[in-house]
C-alpha cells in the first residue's frame, strides 16, 4: 500500500506503525527523524501533481490542517482521501486507530496502548491553573474553543481562558490578554515559535511556560510522554 501524508503527526503514526508504507509526505513532517519519502510541500498548500505522481493508494488528512480545495482536487483526480477531525483526547486514539487500519496496519500498535493507558490514568489534578495560549503572533492568536490542545491542557490541570469564545482561534489584542492576569501563558513552539526571547517579553509579570508544541498539538506516539514533558514544563514555570 503506498500513502501520502499532509498531517506530521499523523505521519509519524504511520511511519512508525507500517514502515515503508509512506511514500510522501509534507515538508513540516519531521519525525521520525530521518524520515525518507518524497516530500510534497506543505500542509496548506501541497504540491497536488506531486502527490499525483506518487500514485497513493491513499491520502490521509485532517480538516484543520489542510486546505478543502486541495482535497476535493485530489479526490476528483481519483484519490481516495481521509479526512480525521480530532478535538479532544479521546476521539484521538479513535481517529488514530481509523487511520491505522485504514493503512492497512494489522494489529493495533504497542505505541498506540501504551499512549491510551498513560492519559486513561492520570490522576485528578489537585490544583488548576487559568492559562493564555498564544499560538500566533502579529497578529496575537490563541486556543479558543473546541480545540485538542486545549483538552490536553484540561487534563493536566490548566484551564485556558478563551475555552469558550465563539471562535477556535479568536484574534485578541495583547492588552486583553494581558488583563487576563492568567496564573501561566503556556507557548508552544509551534505553530509560532515562541521561544525565552520571542514571547515572554510581551508578558510582563506573568509566568510564562515554554512548551513543546509537539506534545501540546501532534496526536501520534508523542501522546505517550506528552503529560510528563507538559507537566515538566508547566512545573518550571511556576516553581
Amino acid at each position: 500500500m503506498r500513502v501520502v501524508s499532509l498531517v506530521p503527526s499523523l505521519t509519524e503514526a504511520v511511519a512508525r506503525s507500517a514502515p515503508g508504507t509512506l511514500a510522501g509526505a509534507t515538508d513540516w513532517c519531521t519525525h521520525p527523524g530521518g524520515l525518507d519519502v518524497v516530500r510534497v510541500g506543505g500542509t496548506k498548500n501541497p504540491k497536488t501533481d506531486r502527490i499525483l505522481s506518487l500514485a497513493p493508494d491513499l491520502v490521509i488528512a485532517n480538516e484543520e490542517e489542510n486546505r478543502a480545495p486541495d482535497l476535493a482536487a485530489l479526490r476528483a483526480a481519483g484519490v481516495e482521501v481521509l479526512v480525521t477531525e480530532i478535538r479532544d483526547v479521546p476521539q484521538a486514539f479513535r481517529e488514530l486507530a481509523r487511520v491505522l487500519d485504514a493503512c492497512g496496519v494489522p494489529a493495533r500498535p504497542r505505541w498506540l496502548d501504551e499512549a491510551e493507558e498513560t492519559w486513561a490514568s492520570l490522576p485528578e489534578p489537585g490544583t488548576r491553573l487559568t492559562a493564555v495560549v498564544p499560538v500566533w503572533r502579529r497578529p496575537w492568536m490563541v486556543l479558543g474553543r473546541d480545540t485538542f490542545a486545549g483538552d490536553v491542557l484540561a487534563r493536566l490541570g490548566v484551564d485556558h481562558v478563551y475555552a469558550t469564545h465563539p471562535d477556535r482561534y479568536p484574534r485578541v489584542p495583547l492588552e486583553e490578554l494581558r488583563a487576563c492576569a492568567p496564573d501561566v501563558v503556556v507557548l508552544p513552539d509551534e505553530p509560532y515559535r515562541f521561544t525565552a526571547d520571542d514571547g515572554p517579553e510581551a508578558f510582563p509579570g506573568l509566568p510564562c511556560a515554554l512548551v513543546s508544541g509537539r506534545h501540546l498539538t501532534w496526536y501520534g506516539p508523542s501522546l505517550a510522554e506528552a503529560p510528563r514533558v507538559l507537566g515538566r514544563a508547566l512545573r518550571a514555570a511556576r516553581p
